[in-house]
């Protein structure tokens, strides 16, 4: 009960502290301006701003209680998901973002459902939209403004296009861990651009912004594109746009007031997940095997007490022990038994158990045969949850039923569950996502190359690499 009564309270405080900034409660100082428009996403069935304003539309999106109360979560694989508002509300003379020379502010908090490139994680693995306005197009004919994350979630970057062939971009490189919430600000003006990341100043441009989308652009997306697609895979929290430029002062102290929320917030510790191991995945098949390797799985020897099963299928974790390490981490220790002799055994982790299991973000730990006792060191979380996978692949793509499962979300009995005729396997090797047919989108069609007979022979604008099919147009390997 202690437990709860503590989430209860943090939740508590910071809508207080949100009620006497609106109120003007708060003692004499100097303060940030107040929000032009504020989503603190507390209406989780009508998704209505602070201010009342219903969205546009939306679908497949969902909520959590990680972050300050509630968080708007994007992350439908396989399926389109938004939520979009209009600029200027119809009703009325409010406008929720500001789109022309005398600038703007918008700052948000987002945890990811990955971890970056630079963090040992594998990325989005697509552009993945957090704010947008129209449709980023490699010839700005369209109309964008917004901001995204790249494949490899290690840059992001602030677009703007006017759809007459003139773009502008300013990028800063982020290294952010799966479902720790950090802090994002943008301010925009005809003298000035700068990206804030947890309240430090990442880069500015002095030069200022002269690319504006059209004005006939009429809706602000949170969490995707204009068509559900290039999602964020994450939480978005405390959303607010301003019709002012906020200064670096402004910009601290925003993220001063919040990020004890945040940081203090006990569920945000238990979901705090694992990143993903390095694989060592071969490419001189038809079908790569493609997540192998010992990953964070350090052997500790053979385990004296364990006995083979009568099928490879039937295997067990024992004997889980956990130690202290450093910085409050813990170093998990186990066995697998069962199964038999010649067989690899796939280790996942999530911090928190969901139900069903294949409904979360499992990362992948490693593998290795049964009958040894392994370590996985420095686990990041304060609960770790662990579960085997067997070597079985009912549809012959290179990834294990349970891979597919817990951690790709693919379809384990079809090869190919985006139907871009790249087997789910082979999209996954190459840093592509699986539930989305990147072929038959516009912003990503122009990345393949195909033969006279409309075979695919190569790749680029994520992993450039070329292909070697078969006689029927089969992959074969990809040379990157």
């Amino acid at each position: 009960m202690a437990f709860c009564r503590l989430i209860f309270s943090l939740i508590l405080f910071a809508s207080l502290a949100q009620a006497a900034r609106a109120d003007g409660l708060l003692p004499p100082g100097n303060y940030p301006p107040d929000p032009l428009a504020s989503w603190s996403f507390q209406d989780t069935n009508g998704w209505t701003s602070d201010q009342g304003y219903a969205p546009i539309s939306f679908t497949n999106i969902s909520w959590s209680i990680l972050g300050d109360g509630a968080s708007l979560v994007v992350n439908a694989s396989g399926q389109q998901a938004y939520l979009d508002y209009y600029i200027y509300e119809p009703t009325n003379d409010a406008t929720n973002l500001v789109l022309n020379s005398s600038g703007g502010s918008l700052d948000f908090w987002f945890a990811p459902n990955w971890s970056s490139g630079t963090n040992g994680g594998a990325g989005p693995g697509q552009w993945a939209q957090l704010m947008d306005v129209g449709e980023w197009t490699p010839d700005s004919s369209v109309g964008y403004f917004g901001l995204s994350i790249d494949p490899s979630g290690s840059n992001i970057v602030f677009a703007s296009q006017d759809g007459a062939g003139n773009t502008y971009s300013l990028s800063a490189p982020i290294s952010w861990m799966t479902n720790i919430f950090d802090h994002v600000a943008l301010t925009y003006s005809s003298t000035n651009v700068s990206l804030y990341l947890n309240g430090q100043l990442a880069t500015n441009d002095p030069g200022g912004l002269s690319v504006w989308p059209p004005p006939t652009e009429q809706a602000v997306w949170f969490g995707s594109d204009t068509n559900g697609n290039e999602q964020a895979q994450g939480l978005f929290n405390s959303v607010e746009t301003y019709n002012v430029v906020l200064d670096t002062n402004d910009i601290q102290q925003i993220f001063d007031w919040e990020e004890w929320i945040y940081y203090m917030n006990p569920y945000d510790t238990a979901y705090a997940a694992l990143s993903s191991a390095p694989s060592n995945p071969s490419t001189n098949s038809t079908t790569p095997d493609v997540i192998t390797g010992a990953g964070f799985l350090q052997s500790d020897g053979v385990d004296s007490d364990c006995s083979y099963s009568t099928n490879a299928y039937f295997v067990s974790i024992a004997n889980i022990v956990t130690t202290p390490s450093s910085n409050g981490m813990v170093n998990v220790t186990f066995s697998i038994n069962g199964g038999q002799s010649g067989y690899m055994y796939d280790v996942f982790a999530i911090g928190t158990l969901p139900v069903p299991l294949s409904s979360g973000t499992w990362s992948w730990m490693g593998q290795g045969p049964s009958c040894y006792r392994y370590t996985i060191p420095n686990v990041n979380s304060a609960d770790c949850f662990i579960i085997l996978g067997t070597p079985q692949d009912s549809d012959g793509d290179g990834l294990t039923d349970a891979y597919e499962l817990l951690v790709s979300h693919t379809n384990p009995y079809n090869p190919d569950t985006d139907g871009s005729g790249i087997s789910d396997g082979w999209q996954v090797l190459l840093n592509l996502d699986p539930t989305i047919n990147q072929v038959a989108q516009f912003s990503t069609s122009l990345n393949y190359g195909y033969t006279l007979a409309d075979w695919l022979n190569s790749i680029s604008g994520i992993r450039t690499s070329s292909v070697t099919l078969d006689n029927e147009g089969n992959v074969l390997t990809v040379s990157q």
